[in-house]
């Protein structure tokens, strides 16, 4: 089984030129893996922010899209788990694109390796203030809330909302203080399953421990990495 792990795209709805730089460089990779792909997982914050109004997606994210509805096309299974940016699902992905949403953890035995897979934000656990605004946002009703507003007065507000997470990610004590919190979860969860693997971070890596190995699929803003599962063997890769 050939299975490829991406994470952090962080893909814009409203895109300077280095955003449709990056853009065009994640469409040349899923062009680059539909003939080899089993599986393709999707492990969080694809989207800078994401969400499906009933009549209207989101034109700058379409032509990602398509790419991912060739990939099904071709018969690749696409897992799609939700970030701290692209959480509020509705059913467009699921029966428009048929790609499987997983609104926390995704777990499966991948070639025999009991293989647990999240984008990570839940599980760091050292900042408190973040998982109570993760509850808060999550909730349904704000959800309805912001499908409630005109899309362009919605995506001018989460445009806001991005631009202010996407100030904590860069700062590198913050990442620090991220990847601590995903590192400690993993090691706990590996007395349970034989890999754990995250994202979040922004930080690529895999380590291998006593009862199991953890890896980071990183992020393409600054590393462009992914993560490959081959016949059971997991590598990290580097975009070029």
């Amino acid at each position: 089984m050939n299975v490829y792990v991406v994470s952090d795209f962080h893909l814009k709805f409203k895109e300077a030129q280095i955003d449709l730089e990056r853009r065009e460089k994640v469409i040349n990779f899923l062009d680059s893996i539909q003939d080899k792909a089993d599986m393709l997982v999707l492990n969080g914050d694809i989207f800078d922010l994401w969400f499906v109004w009933n009549d209207f997606i989101i034109k700058n994210y379409f032509p990602v899209l398509i790419k991912l509805f060739q990939l099904r096309l071709k018969g690749v299974r696409i897992v799609f788990i939700a970030g701290n940016h692209d959480f509020w699902f509705k059913n467009f992905l699921t029966d428009t694109m048929g790609i499987e949403v997983y609104r926390e953890d995704f777990f499966e035995i991948i070639d025999g390796v009991k293989t647990f897979i999240s984008h990570g934000d839940k599980y760091t656990t050292n900042d408190l203030r973040y998982q109570i605004f993760r509850k808060m946002i999550r909730n349904k009703f704000m959800m309805w809330l912001f499908g409630s507003l005109h899309p362009n007065l919605a995506l001018k507000i989460g445009s806001n909302m991005s631009r202010s997470s996407r100030k904590k990610q860069i700062a590198k004590n913050e990442l620090n203080k991220r990847e601590q919190g995903l590192i400690k979860f993993a090691k706990e969860k590996l007395k349970v399953v034989d890999r754990v693997i995250l994202g979040h971070s922004h930080l690529p890596k895999i380590e291998h421990y006593k009862n199991g190995t953890y890896a980071n699929a990183g992020d393409w803003i600054t590393h462009f990495s992914y993560l490959q599962i081959t016949n059971g063997k997991i590598e990290l890769l580097f975009y070029k």
